[in-house]
């Protein structure tokens, strides 16, 4: 019987390969002798650390970074860097297969599933230089690779190297969770930080959960050529977004050709002449799917084992993270978190816009709160869903008063000329002002036209505004004009319509 097919994947040894671990972990490197006492220690090198050390280096501070795996953590090696990459490539071969409603012919298409991931690999050991540690070490930050935890309040273990520290930031970020689903291990799957270092392609993949990196992942394996199946326990997928933004996305997956089963769960996996044999129950519905690989896309659970927490007074829980206030502080005043470690919205900028609050608050006397940041986010899946602010669900739990201003994407010029009219732009405002709560955009560059609002709402410009706003035309960013544009009509109400018309009649 053959190997079941993702048992043995490991990252395939290349010229990329090799430069990626000589720029965020090299095998040669010695930790230096540590300081007899640092300003600041850092734990975990990812993008809230490496955001913390250089603002803190450009302070003056004298800085120790330390890092388990490789500099960069999730979003470089497992997560945005090489999804993205791998989605761009996904969206070309969608894009060829649909060239009829562009007015083209493509004769032959043929995916090159190694190419693709050479890519993937290019691209990330590229980007990997920006965060190097040999760039670490010219800011200098000490470096210090291997296990950490902490002997006590204000001191750590870095294998056998005593750090003492004045203040320290957890950034342990977070890792995969893995459903637990009889003989899953045994069967072999993949999560985010295996998923890309695939050399072939699976014929058919089964995705366990519905969330961002599920769909995201299942679409682009779609794209390429895999016969994906995914399974959602829930009754929705993407829950946390407004229906019509899901059902935008659900109708985009039935064109796809990806086969969704909601309220359904795996209950269990076997492996059977080099296949998974995969049992699901839906209600009281029993069946068995075969498929080549399965990928875990249900969540993340944050890096707090093995830290010795307790040693130092800091809070916090397994499925939650490090319990932390309105400022970051944990429950021991020398100390701070920040990231994925901490924080509900795990997104990369969100985690280095924490990160520059603990630095800020720590040696600046800053009072800068998690709760004032405007915090915007994306699934990059064809269209994209990316929102920002309240949801409407939000406001009326609050008691918040809200309008609502929705233009749809097949109204916008650009949208039409580039066969793109699928989703839309709603924006939301507090009810008789123009003052933004927040917004849903459904686009194929949603992730990009978030922006503008996000803008918006940090720098308190309201939707008058924003109406006045000229954008370049023909762009799908013109929505959110159309948007605002429809609040300015409704404040012309039907007194002022008629004072207007009596005011003409006197002067025409």
């Amino acid at each position: 019987m053959s190997p079941p097919f993702d048992a043995t994947i490991t990252t395939p040894q290349d010229a990329w390969e090799d430069k990626r671990v000589a720029d965020l972990h090299p095998e040669a490197w010695a930790n230096p002798k540590p300081a007899d006492r640092y300003q600041l220690v850092i734990i975990g090198a990812g993008s809230a650390g490496v955001a913390a050390a250089e603002l803190a280096i450009a302070m003056g501070l004298k800085v120790a970074l330390i890092e388990r795996h490789f500099i960069g953590g999730t979003c470089l090696n497992t997560g945005c860097v090489p999804s993205k990459a791998l989605i761009r490539t996904a969206r070309l071969y969608a894009d060829m297969r649909n060239a009829a409603r562009y007015g083209a012919k493509v004769d032959h298409i043929e995916v090159d599933f190694t190419a693709v991931m050479d890519r993937v690999r290019r691209i990330r050991s590229h980007l990997s230089g920006g965060s190097s540690v040999r760039h670490m070490a010219k800011l200098g930050v000490d470096m210090f690779f291997g296990n950490v935890r902490f002997a006590g309040d204000d001191t750590l273990m870095v294998n056998e190297l005593t750090l003492r520290f004045g203040k320290a930031l957890i950034a342990t970020g977070t890792r995969p969770h893995i459903p637990d689903v009889p003989g899953l291990r045994e069967a072999g799957f993949l999560t985010n930080a295996t998923v890309f270092n695939l050399t072939e392609l699976p014929k058919r993949l089964l995705v366990i959960g519905g969330g961002p990196v599920g769909c995201e992942l299942a679409q682009a394996f779609r794209q390429l050529g895999s016969k994906v199946t995914i399974v959602q326990d829930k009754p929705l997928f993407l829950e946390r977004e407004e229906r019509d933004a899901a059902q935008i996305l659900s109708d985009a997956f039935g064109r796809d050709g990806i086969e969704v089963r909601l309220n359904t769960t795996a209950t269990a996996v076997r492996a059977e002449n080099g296949a998974k044999q995969v049992d699901l129950i839906s209600a009281d519905y029993k069946s068995t799917i075969e498929v080549d690989a399965i990928l875990t896309g249900v969540g993340r659970v944050p890096n707090v084992q093995g830290l010795d927490l307790e040693k130092a007074g800091i809070k916090y829980d397994a499925i939650k993270g490090i319990t932390v206030d309105d400022f970051l502080l944990t429950s021991n005043p020398r100390v701070y978190a920040a990231g994925d470690v901490c924080l509900q919205d795990q997104y990369t900028d969100t985690a280095a816009a924490s990160a520059r609050i603990v630095v800020n608050n720590a040696f600046m006397r800053g009072r800068m709160r998690l709760s004032e940041l405007v915090i915007p986010w994306c699934t990059y899946t064809d269209p994209e869903i990316a929102h920002v602010g309240l949801y409407v669900r939000e406001a009326n739990l609050m008691g918040i008063p809200i309008k609502t201003f929705t233009v749809p994407m097949h109204q916008i010029d650009r949208a039409v000329t580039d066969s793109e009219e699928g989703g839309f732009v709603k924006i939301h405002v507090r009810e008789g002002t123009d003052t933004i709560l927040g917004a849903t955009i459904v686009a194929r560059h949603a992730g990009e036209m978030i922006n503008e609002i996000t803008l918006a709402m940090v720098a308190k410009i309201g939707l008058t505004t924003l109406a006045r706003v000229i954008h370049a035309y023909p762009t799908q960013a013109e929505a959110i004009r159309e948007a605002a544009k429809a609040y300015g009509r409704t404040r012309i109400t039907a007194r002022l319509r008629a004072r207007l018309q009596k005011w003409l009649a006197r002067t025409t």
